[in-house]
């Protein structure tokens, strides 16, 4: 199965035999978008049982997926077909809507253009933002770090908190976006060196050589940067990557959220350094409404 170019957390819903009504089924589910042998498909997964339970081929340009206004619960949408009176209905199960939008706008890109690239967060809008980053814009300052600002530090401190916190209705959500910021991640160039040398391996092969700490500040400064953090932290929230970030020597659970992924670098990085025995994993139940 091919790596999906989309995917969030959906249950699907059916109309009432005989009405305009729908009733959501609890089955927890995640609609996948993916490329396969040039064709685009949208796949219905089971979260529970991990089965694809639903795969249509999408032409471009034949299908749109749409809020359903008349929804009473709200977070209800339409994948409509312009070939046919066919109808997919689907709900949202992510605890919260904050990225509703953003997810119906990428589908309904991808719908038109199999070859988009899903933008998310503060990527510009209009552009599809590319993962890799050869091409690195001119650097916005004049060779200074940019510092953390005291917010900026705080709301660190509050994240790695809850992180560590057993009380899930305290604990905010955690994005990849305010963790691999600039801010945060240059002035460790400066205080740990050896970090370019072993960064610089994983990076594109054009790259200005030898490596340095003002080309690696360009490339975090990026909008290609910031776009494939943000591709990664959808990714995650999903909570389908188990697969993938087992590449990366990670297990499986790492891939099921950010918070785990962030726990599992972590006990990595103690165990590589000799640390201490990494806490719990936190790992919580997904509720019967919304996850």
């Amino acid at each position: 199965m091919a790596e999906p170019l989309l995917a969030f957390k959906a249950g699907r819903a059916v109309r009432r035999e005989g009405t305009n009504f729908l009733d959501p089924i609890p089955t927890r589910g995640a609609v996948l978008l993916t490329n396969e042998d040039g064709l685009l498909h949208l796949q219905w997964k089971n979260r529970t049982t991990n089965e694809v339970e639903e795969d249509l081929i999408l032409f471009p340009e034949d299908a749109s997926f749409h809020k359903v206004t008349q929804s009473a619960w709200g977070r209800t949408y339409v994948l409509k077909f312009s070939s046919s009176n066919q109808r997919q209905f689907f709900w949202m199960q992510d605890a919260s809507p904050a990225r509703d939008e953003e997810f119906v706008n990428n589908v309904n890109e991808l719908l038109r253009d199999p070859d988009y690239t899903p933008v998310w967060g503060d990527a510009s809008e209009g552009s599809q933002a590319q993962a890799s980053t050869s091409a690195v814009p001119p650097p916005t300052t004049t060779g200074s770090i940019p510092q953390a600002t005291p917010e900026q530090l705080a709301h660190l401190r509050a994240l790695v908190s809850a992180m560590a916190s057993n009380n899930e209705a305290t604990r905010p959500t955690v994005s990849l976006r305010d963790i691999l910021t600039p801010e945060t991640l240059s002035p460790l160039f400066t205080s740990h060196p050896n970090l370019i040398s072993a960064l610089f391996p994983q990076l594109p092969p054009d790259l200005p050589t030898p490596p340095s700490a003002e080309v690696l500040q360009r490339i975090i400064a990026s909008p290609q940067f910031q776009a494939a953090v943000g591709n990664f932290d959808q990714a995650l929230h999903t909570g389908l990557l188990g697969g993938l970030v087992q590449g990366l020597g990670l297990p499986e659970e790492a891939g099921t959220g950010v918070e785990p992924f962030l726990r599992a670098v972590q006990e990595q990085a103690r165990r590589e350094g000799g640390g201490g025995d990494a806490g719990g994993d936190g790992h919580r139940d997904d509720s019967m409404e919304t996850d």
